[in-house]
């Protein structure tokens, strides 16, 4: 396993900063929902390090929820990678999968959540994916084995990715929450990282999730991912 204290570089930072503002999972609240609280989850490995781009989810326990709007996503293939390699979508959304490489790629999934494939192609021949089910789905491509990225599908009203520090914020109101995380080299089951949460009447509260075990190691090591260290 490489050293955790190392996180995300380059282009995978760049990536997980847009991320963090771009996919955090809806900031308007619904009608009535009352005074906006600030949530702050930081997400650490065992050892203390910062657990850069890590889904986070948030669902309310006391029925105040709203359910996520679906977007439009975009995961694009380049120089033999999935670009971003890990989405965080709600429930309903699409994906489309342009593939702007110099080489043709063939991507499928035989996840549960969704079971796709499309054939040899280049450029942008198919429509996008829709995906229906929650769940985790685990993209490859059959010309390249060294291509991995992950969709995850997700109900929950709150939701995005922790950023190079570890960190994922956003604004909900005041309530009793369940705060998951899921991360593809966890060891733990995303039941024994759920927590509850009450945030009361402040403007911030903070939860700090640090993993029980070692990451396991990297499923493919010859070129790095967002969720390398």
């Amino acid at each position: 396993m490489r050293p955790p204290a190392r996180v995300c570089r380059g282009r995978w930072a760049a990536w997980l900063a847009w991320a963090g503002l771009f996919l955090s999972g809806p900031l308007l609240l619904p009608a009535g929902a009352g005074v906006a609280a600030t949530l702050i989850v930081d997400a650490q490995t065992s050892d203390g390090h910062a657990l850069a781009g890590a889904a986070v989810t948030v669902r309310p326990l006391d029925g105040q929820g709203h359910r996520p709007t679906p977007v439009q996503a975009v995961m694009d293939q380049v120089n033999r990678a999935f670009v971003p390699d890990l989405l965080v979508i709600p429930v309903g959304s699409t994906v489309s999968f342009p593939n702007t490489d110099s080489v043709s790629h063939q991507i499928y999934s035989f996840s549960p959540a969704k079971r796709f494939q499309l054939p040899l192609y280049r450029g942008k021949p198919y429509p996008p994916v829709h995906f229906e089910q929650t769940g985790v789905v685990t993209l490859g491509c059959n010309i390249h084995d060294e291509m991995l990225a992950y969709l995850v599908v997700t109900d929950a009203a709150w939701y995005g990715r922790t950023t190079a520090a570890g960190t994922w914020s956003t604004e909900l109101p005041h309530g009793h929450y369940r705060v998951a995380l899921w991360h593809p080299r966890l060891r733990e089951s995303e039941a024994e990282l759920e927590r509850e949460l009450t945030v009361g009447e402040t403007d911030r509260a903070e939860l700090t999730l640090r993993l029980s075990k070692p990451l396991q190691p990297a499923p493919l090591t010859d070129r790095p991912h967002s969720w390398d260290y």
